[in-house]
This record gives structure tokens, C-alpha cells and sequence, in this order.
């Protein structure tokens, strides 16, 4: 049956709410007592005394002599009659036993529901209230499980409480997709404004205004809200603000600050505001008086200047731009004009970009280095994540250690703040766009018959990405475009929304980001460099950028394979990715190496016609051949061994092998490209026309960043993954939460009222963070998780205070969300979720009481997999929880779930139960379809039915469901062990 839904019209995205209902904790009563008692007497009384009083007075119910032809022969007599209706009476008492003993045998077991007597449902429900009435006051602190397990099972079935209907919201991808088109839209009118005269530029009531209103019946209005009122989102108040920047409102004073707005203001909006009276026209606005019509006029005549000043400035910016040549020559793109926003970005602003003055003198203590290069902490975050998931499934699969690990170590000191920048620095959308472009760019370029043109460097600028080639390489294929000169290419922002995956090799896996200069990001593809590429500068300081260039070249999303060769630095930094980093001792072991694989790749290339790894990239070999192999050298080199190096790279562009190499005097022989490195962060290269703000890893980072990677290896260390769940709930009586959150399936929340529908989503997807991460969550790592593009400092704080206000406090007054001494968020001890519920019921269960009681551990099991109602957030609304992304979660509840189904099929095994061991098994595979452990105890369970028809059938059913792939080679083993005619028997059924 559908769950009712609420009539309410709020078109809130957050999960549903159940009605707060008392939290209680029922004591046993004096009437207890008497109900026990009673029941006691009643069931003596009919187990006992109905019996006793039958044999004394109407005798047994057997005849003395079988014999039923003289039976039939009888008159029917008041003795006969008496004597059916006596055995009628003994048949109905022997049911009633039955009922007793069944029930009894269940409450004492606490596992599974009670078997149910043929034909005796009233007198099996007076027994069952009888024994619960008597059980009562001997139960034991364990029982309070089940109780703890209907808050995910029978709350539905007992309330009718108000849901709020969830409203599906446009992805993130889609939303910067409308948002890009609005803003060249934008572009295109600001554009027409400046080569306009006042006069002609425009119609005023083509324009819209929006009147700050005083704050009656509310707090203070916001751009932010204004933003979301009016233009649908929140995040483009910035275009609110320049259009607005420093203009005279009519009391005189101007807009300095996004945060500081005043009543009666007046706001220029973007041309597509809706929302009824409160955005006005200037000459059409019958519902306000002719003052604030007049206000609106001059205003508006006060934009028309100020645009065209800025166009102005705009030109001759443009203007001032060089566009350098040279075959080996890397230029800024010209800039396009730009709206006052940057949410239309092909990378993610830097954090310190859109945040308060107030934020930006403070990183909150995190790493500035990973904050402000979003391409390397995207790279490194999803390496980790995927690593960390590799250790969960190695521990559980291979028993390493005889453990069975699923709670990875939590990071501390430098290593938890450099996971914490990570998560606030990186740009997954960003990389996603970036590799899908360049392969699309690929895969058009091949469907043309043409080759790949050779690009020296890319730029990520104001939303678009600029490929600075070697030569002029005709037209682009759609929708690339010509940018500045012939050896641009161009591709906007909006268009790159057409690209989705493709199956092409990466064109330029040797890309790398070097730094920025004017809001623009520098990616230098090493590869295609004629010659060497070097790097002087002091050693620590040449080293922070060896660091991060191989970071981000071996845990990049534009790239498949590549070989990265680490000489004089970096030996720990092999971790990362021991499939594409490698550490060579010293230069001659590099020459030798270097040597062969130049010969090698010489010969390939010839006996294959091509005349560079670009050709093959787009040929029938595109996914076997040519991945790039890039050198980092960081020891200088002797002047023998640099000249060496220097004829080994002058063919190098075309073979696909690059060359950094560092030296200490600025001069090296044979270098095609200079670089430095200074000790304020600058990286300058004067011949290129170059001078960057470097993207460095530092040593501190870059030895918490290994940690980080090691500590996940189950080889490693005893420590880890470990099996203590991080937060433990008291299952006792007294431990019942006050505010309990159902995660593992649809959202909802039980304790709490439904906060305002504008801000409901937000505030349960921050909770469902916080609750993820009972160790605490960095007040940076939760606004960038709910505004992946970046949030002023007052709009972050003002969402932490309602949280708080919303959670509440304790009895004892103190706030349920509180701030450890290192400046995170955490929640307290009676904010519980389902899933905190379900990791310690496993752990009791298998290392806490449940080791030494068989009931125990039976009783646990079952109320933790009767709390699993599907994944996690089920219903959670496409565009948020993107964070979820970067967790592990969504693979610890699967080995969870199996771990916990594994369990209690073993315990039913003990004793011959094979058809609830494999009713348990089901429930398993409902969320862990996947694994594979799952499926060979249900072959085992059924086998153990001695059925081989049902043996046969689930037999079919796996090999169906593994499709191409085939069965796993251990099911299949035991498929042949099991049942040695499978395979006739699966093809005979079809």
C-alpha cells in the first residue's frame, strides 16, 4: 500500500519526516506484576487443570478397543454425543498446548517469527498474549533490540504521521548547463551595451529591478535568497552583486559587500528574474508609488556608464593581450567578457575565490596547496576512494590476517587535514569535463579521418578550454571553435555539455597543471615538449613542484596508461599508483632504461606507418599502443649525462616521452623549455611568456598525502581495516535515541519537526553527512559538500546555527551539534541513525554477547538485517549527495549487510534450518547482489534441502545473471562439487 503523502505544498527535495513522537523508556509496574500473575494462573488453568478435570469427570478421550464397524452399528445416544463433545474438548485443549509450546519457543529464542498452528488463530493469539504478559517482568536487558529494530519495521504499520512529498531537482551537470546559457546570454547583452550609446543601448523596460523589503514577518532578506526567489538558484547572487558593484542607491550609500544589503535598495536583476510584483520595471510598475518609480529610473540611467566603462577596460585588456608564436611557444588565451560569476567555470573556483575577506586571512588550519589546485585533489580523492575500497574488498574476500575487516583508520593530525582539503579543493566536475572534451575532440577527429593536432599546453579560463597547438591545424570538428589564431582551438563551456563518454583512448594523457595566471589554469603537455623541459630553482622548492606534477600525472581522469619514471625524489610517492609510478636509483640506470625504450618505440612506430604516438592514438590500436612515458628527474644531471638526455629527447615529442628535469644553475644543456621556481610560489618561464602562480605539493602534504595511501593497505599493519565500528550504540533499554535517523533505504528522521521547506533539503543532507562521520566533520568539508562551487563564509554560519537550532538540545541543555577542540562539527551520543544500529548489533553479536550466547547472537542478527531496507538514501534526489561520490560507505554497507546475512545463515545451519538460513541469504542479496559469497552459501543452503529440481533451478539463475562474464571460477567449483550435471542440466532448461 502507497504511503499517504502530505497535501502540503511545499516543494521540499529533503527525505521524509516522521512526526516527533515521546521518546520513553518504560519501566516495569505493580501491574506488571498482577498481568503476569494472571496470565501465570490462567495458563496453569488450562494447560493443568482442563486436563485434570476432563480425565476425572468425563474420563480419556481414547476408547478402550478399536473397533469402528461396531461403532457405526451403535444408536446414537446422550452417552455418544457426550462422548464426541468430550473429544472435541480434548482436541481443542491439545491445540491450545500446542499454541503455548510454539509461542514459548519463539519468545525464548528471539529468533524468527513463531510458527503458526493449522487452524488456530484465536486460541494461538491467547497464547501469545498469556506468554508475553508472563515474560514480561524476566526479560532481559537484550531485549530492547527488537524494539530498536521496529523503528525500521512496524512504524508504518502503526502511524499515519504527515510525509513530505520529495521533489526531484535538475543534476548539477544540468543546472551548469542552463546556468552557462543564461550567462552568454548575458555576455551578448553586456556586449551590446558598451557599443551602444546610452540612449540607443536599450529599452529600460526590457530591464528588471528588484526593491529590497524591509524585514516584516522575517529575518533580513539576502542576495542569496533573493538568487533563489527569483533565478531559481542561490549560487548566481554574485551576478546580482556586479551588476549592482559600487552603484549609488538611493540613500546614498553603495553595494561594497554581497553580505551587506539594505531596505529600500534597489537591485538590477539578470534579464531571466521571475517573481511577480518584487521584480519591477523601471517604467511599468503600477502596484508602487511614483517616488520609488522615479528611483528605479535613476537608477537604471546609473548602470549604462558604469557597463560601458567596464567594456571599455574589458577592450583594452583584450588589447594589451600578446599573442605569441614560435613552434615552441606557450601564450595566455585572449579572455572573452565574462559576467560577474563564476559558476559557468570548467573548473571549480578556489575556495578562497568566493569567500569572505573574514576566510580568506584563514584556511581554517587545512593545506592551502590542496585547496587552490582543484585537479590534483580530485585526482588524489578518487585514487583513495578507490584504494580504500580495494583494501575493504582484498580484507573480506582474502580473510587476510583472519580478519574481517570493514572500518578503514581514520586519518588524524596532518593526514585528516589533508583529506579534509582535499575534499574541499577538488573538482570531479571539472575533470569529468576536461577528459570528456579532449576524447570527444578525439573521437570527432577520427570519425573525419584526421589526425591529432599537437598541443603544447591546454587552458582552463572563464569557463572555456583553450588547446594551444604546435601548428596551425585547420577548422575544428564541431563544436570546437577557432580561438584567437589559427593555433587555438577553442571549446566553451556550454558546449562541452554535449560531449558524454566515449570509447576512445585519452589524446593527451601527459597533460599537467603547472599553476595559474589571470584566473586562468596552465596544463603543460610534457609529452609534446621538442626537447627538455627544465627546472631550476631551490631543491625544496623544485622538489614541491616535482610533487605535484607527479601526483596529479598518476592519479588523473584524462588519462588511461602511462609510465611515470621517478629519479631523485619520490621514492614514497610510488604508492599512489604503483601501476604507472616507478623510482629508478640514480641517472645511469635511467639513460639505460631511456635508451631501449627510445629504440623501441622508433621501431614500433616505423613497422606500424606512423609518424607519431598521435596517429596510433586514433587507429585500431588506439587502446594498446602509445601511452606515454614521462621522466621526472630531480637530481641535476652532469653536463655528459644532460647531453646524453638531450639527444635522447630531440626526437621525443613524436615518440611520446617527456622530460622534466631539475637543476640547481639555471643553465642546461639541451633544454628546450626553461622554467623557475621561486621561493614566494612563482613559477616563471620569460621565454615562454610565462609567469605562474606555481601548483605545489610541499613536503608536509606530501607526506601526509602517502600516509594517507598506505594506512589503507590491509598488509600493512594490524590496525587496519579494523572491525570496531567508530560509533557504538547502547542497545540496552536505557539507550533508546532521541533523534533517530533511517539511512540505509528511503531517508527519514524520527524526533524531530520538519524544518522550513526552503532549507529542509540542505539541512537533512547535512545531518545525513554528520551522521556518516561520527569522528567530525570540518565546517569547510560540509559547505563545500552542499555548495560544490563555493559559499560565502555568513551564508555557511547561518546554515550551522538553524542546524543547531533544528537538532536541539539534550536534557541537560547541552546542543546535540556541537565543536570539538579542533574546530569540527560532531553530533552527540543520542542523535543515532539506523546504520550506527546495524554496525553494532554485528558487533555484538559476533564479538560482544552474542559470542557466548547462541540466542543472543541468533536475536541480533535478525534485528539487524531486518533494519536493511535497501541502500543507502534510496530516495535521495538526483543533484545532491554528490559528496556521497567520495565516500566508502556505499561499499561498507554491502560487506555489511553480507557479513551480517553470512552470520545468521550459519547460525540456522547449526541446527538443520536450511529454508531460514536461505530466507536469511535472500534478505542479504537484496543489497549485496554482488557478492559472491552470498550466492555459494545459497547453493550450499539449498543443496542441504536435497532438492536438485530447486538446486538446478537457482543454478540457471546465476548463470543468467553473469551473462557473458560467465560464473565466478570458485561458484563454479562448487557448482560441479555440488551438483556434477549443472551444466547438461542448465542448458536442458534452456
Amino acid at each position: 500500500m502507497p504511503r499517504r503523502r502530505s497535501p502540503s505544498p511545499s516543494s521540499s527535495t529533503a527525505p521524509r519526516n516522521r512526526t516527533p513522537q515521546p521518546v520513553r523508556v518504560r519501566q516495569r509496574t505493580f501491574g506488571d506484576f498482577v498481568k503476569a500473575f494472571l496470565a501465570f494462573v490462567a495458563l496453569a488453568v488450562l494447560l493443568v487443570g482442563v486436563p485434570a478435570a476432563l480425565a476425572m469427570t468425563a474420563g480419556w478421550p481414547f476408547p478402550e478397543s478399536f473397533e469402528p464397524m461396531e461403532w457405526l452399528k451403535q444408536d446414537i445416544s446422550v452417552s455418544t454425543f457426550l462422548g464426541i463433545l468430550t473429544f472435541v474438548v480434548w482436541l481443542a485443549w491439545a491445540q491450545f498446548t500446542a499454541c503455548v509450546l510454539v509461542e514459548m519457543k519463539a519468545a525464548l529464542s528471539g529468533v524468527g517469527v513463531p510458527g503458526r498452528v493449522p487452524g488456530a488463530g484465536p486460541s494461538q493469539l491467547l497464547a501469545r498474549q498469556l506468554v508475553a504478559a508472563l515474560l514480561l517482568v524476566g526479560a532481559t536487558a537484550a531485549s530492547f533490540t527488537p524494539s530498536l529494530a521496529q523503528l525500521g519495521q512496524t512504524y508504518d504499520d502503526n502511524q499515519r504521521p504527515t510525509v513530505a512529498a520529495a521533489q526531484q531537482t535538475p543534476g548539477l551537470f544540468a543546472q551548469q548547463q542552463e546556468q552557462a546559457a543564461s550567462t552568454a546570454a548575458a555576455v551578448a547583452e553586456q556586449a551590446s551595451h558598451t557599443e551602444a550609446t546610452p540612449a540607443a543601448a536599450k529599452k529600460q523596460g526590457d530591464t528588471k529591478f528588484y526593491r529590497i523589503q524591509p524585514p516584516e514577518g522575517r529575518h533580513h532578506d539576502s542576495l542569496w535568497e533573493i538568487a533563489e526567489r527569483h533565478l531559481g538558484d542561490g549560487r548566481r547572487y554574485k551576478e546580482i552583486f556586479e551588476l549592482n558593484k559600487d552603484r549609488v542607491q538611493p540613500d546614498g550609500s553603495r553595494l561594497s559587500e554581497a553580505s551587506l544589503i539594505r531596505p529600500g535598495w534597489i537591485m538590477e536583476m539578470p534579464g531571466d528574474a521571475r517573481g511577480g510584483d518584487l521584480v519591477e520595471m523601471p517604467d511599468d510598475a503600477p502596484k508602487v508609488s511614483p517616488e520609488v518609480q522615479q528611483q528605479i529610473s535613476d537608477y537604471a540611467r546609473t548602470g549604462d556608464g558604469d557597463r560601458a566603462q567596464g567594456g571599455d577596460q574589458a577592450q583594452g585588456g583584450d588589447q594589451a593581450q600578446g599573442s605569441g608564436g614560435g613552434a615552441a611557444h606557450v601564450d595566455l588565451p585572449q579572455q572573452r567578457p565574462a559576467p560577474g560569476t563564476d559558476h559557468a567555470d570548467l573548473r571549480r573556483p578556489a575556495p578562497d575565490q568566493v569567500a569572505t575577506p573574514a576566510e580568506d586571512s584563514s584556511s581554517f588550519g587545512l593545506p592551502e596547496a590542496l585547496l587552490t589546485a582543484p585537479l590534483l585533489a580530485a585526482g588524489l580523492l578518487g585514487a583513495l576512494g578507490h584504494r580504500r575500497r580495494q583494501a575493504l574488498w582484498q580484507s573480506a574476500f582474502a580473510g587476510i590476517g583472519g580478519r574481517r575487516g570493514m572500518e578503514p583508520p581514520t586519518p588524524t593530525g596532518d593526514a585528516l587535514d589533508v583529506q579534509d582539503a582535499l575534499l574541499v579543493g577538488a573538482d570531479p566536475e571539472g575533470v569529468r569535463l576536461l577528459d570528456r572534451s579532449l576524447r570527444g575532440l578525439a573521437a570527432s577527429l577520427a570519425a573525419e579521418s584526421r589526425p591529432l593536432p599537437t598541443v603544447y599546453a591546454a587552458w582552463m579560463s572563464n569557463g572555456d578550454l583553450h588547446l594551444q597547438l604546435a601548428q596551425p591545424s585547420g577548422k575544428p570538428p564541431s563544436p570546437w571553435q577557432l580561438g584567437q589564431d589559427q593555433t587555438f582551438w577553442m571549446l566553451a563551456r556550454a558546449d562541452a555539455g554535449s560531449y558524454e563518454d566515449v570509447d576512445t583512448a585519452a589524446p593527451y594523457p601527459g597533460l599537467v597543471s603547472l599553476g595559474t595566471m589571470d584566473d586562468s589554469r596552465l596544463l603543460l603537455n610534457l609529452e609534446s615538449v621538442p626537447g627538455i623541459v627544465s627546472l631550476s630553482g631551490r631543491e625544496e622548492d623544485r622538489a614541491a613542484v616535482f610533487a605535484s606534477v607527479a601526483a596529479e600525472l598518476a592519479t588523473n581522469g584524462w588519462s588511461d596508461r602511462m609510465t611515470i619514471t621517478l629519479v631523485g625524489f619520490g621514492e614514497d610517492l610510488t604508492a599512489l599508483a604503483p601501476s604507472r609510478l616507478r623510482h629508478l636509483d640514480g641517472i645511469e640506470a635511467l639513460i639505460e632504461t631511456m635508451e631501449a625504450e627510445t629504440r623501441q618505440r622508433r621501431g614500433a612506430l616505423g613497422a606500424a606507418g606512423h609518424d607519431s604516438v598521435l596517429t596510433g592514438r586514433t587507429g585500431p590500436a588506439q587502446h594498446t599502443r602509445w601511452a606515454p612515458h614521462l621522466v621526472l628527474l630531480a637530481a641535476e644531471p652532469s653536463p655528459e649525462d644532460a647531453m646524453t638526455l638531450a639527444e635522447l629527447a630531440a626526437d621525443a615529442g613524436r615518440l611520446g616521452i617527456g622530460y622534466l628535469v631539475g637543476t640547481g644553475s639555471g643553465d642546461l644543456p639541451g633544454a628546450a623549455w626553461e622554467m623557475e621556481i621561486t621561493g614566494e610560489g612563482r613559477l616563471l618561464a620569460p621565454l615562454l611568456g610565462l609567469e605562474l602562480d606555481a601548483q605545489l605539493l610541499p613536503a608536509a602534504q606530501r607526506r601526509a598525502v602517502v600516509e594517507l595511501f598506505t594506512d589503507t593497505d590491509p598488509e600493512r599493519s594490524p590496525d587496519g581495516p579494523g572491525t570496531t565500528p567508530p560509533f557504538l550504540v547502547d542497545i540496552s533499554e536505557q539507550g533508546r535515541p532521541a533523534v533517530y535517523a533511517r539511512l540505509v533505504g528511503p531517508y527519514e528522521i524520527i524526533g524531530l519537526e520538519t524544518p522550513d521547506g526552503e532549507r529542509s533539503a540542505l539541512l537533512h543532507e547535512a545531518l545525513a553527512l554528520l551522521l556518516l562521520h561520527r569522528e567530525g566533520v570540518h565546517p569547510r568539508v560540509l559547505s563545500s559538500a552542499l555548495w560544490p562551487r563555493g559559499v560565502t563564509d555568513d551564508v555557511r554560519q547561518a546554515l550551522l546555527d538553524r542546524l543547531r537550532d533544528w537538532l536541539g538540545t539534550d536534557p541537560d541543555g547541552t546542543p546535540r551539534l556541537r565543536t570539538d577542540d579542533a574546530g569540527r562539527l560532531t553530533l552527540a551520543k543520542s542523535v543515532v541513525s539506523d546504520l550506527d544500529v546495524l554496525r553494532s548489533l554485528y558487533h555484538e553479536a559476533t564479538q560482544g554477547k552474542g559470542v557466548d550466547s547462541r540466542a543472543v547472537r541468533g536475536r541480533l542478527l535478525t534485528d539487524a538485517l531486518v533494519l536493511v531496507r535497501g541502500p543507502l538514501l534510496a530516495d535521495r534526489p538526483e543533484g545532491r549527495y554528490r559528496w556521497l561520490t567520495h565516500e566508502i560507505v556505499d561499499a561498507q554497507l554491502p560487506l555489511l549487510v553480507a557479513d551480517t546475512g553470512l552470520a545468521l545463515a550459519e547460525f540456522h545451519m547449526e541446527k538443520d534450518r536450511a529454508e531460514k538460513a536461505i530466507e536469511a541469504l535472500n534478505a542479504a542479496l537484496r543489497t549485496a547482489p554482488a557478492d559472491e559469497r552470498l550466492w555459494n552459501e545459497l547453493l550450499r543452503a539449498t543443496h542441504a534441502l536435497d532438492d536438485p529440481q530447486r538446486l538446478t533451478a537457482l543454478a540457471s539463475d546465476l548463470v543468467t545473471r553473469s551473462g557473458a562474464r560467465g560464473l565466478p571460477p570458485r561458484t563454479e567449483a562448487l557448482l560441479d562439487e555440488l551438483l556434477p550435471t549443472w551444466r547438461d542440466a542448465v542448458a536442458a532448461a534452456g
